[in-house]
């Protein structure tokens, strides 16, 4: 189905119902845009971090502790 037959057969939904229906549906659309842009932000911020350099420095650190530095350990 394509984006315009959905927006088609909802306005039609929407159009036999009464106002306090209407605007629920209203209000959960814009529910679904305000997650759907927040979702785009999230990924896009994720992606800047992925691509910086900003913790390289991290893939870099030696090991300063070793298994033989423990003082017990723990199987399970």
């Amino acid at each position: 189905m394509t984006k315009q037959a959905i927006i088609d057969r909802t306005l039609e939904a929407i159009n036999q119902l009464p106002v306090d229906k209407a605007e629920e549906i209203s209000d959960f659309a814009d529910f679904v845009r305000k997650r759907h842009e927040e979702q785009q932000l999230t990924e896009g911020v994720q992606l800047l971090i992925e691509n910086s350099a900003a913790f390289d420095f991290l893939t870099n650190e030696e090991e300063i502790y070793s298994v033989g530095d423990l003082k017990e350990v723990y199987n399970g």
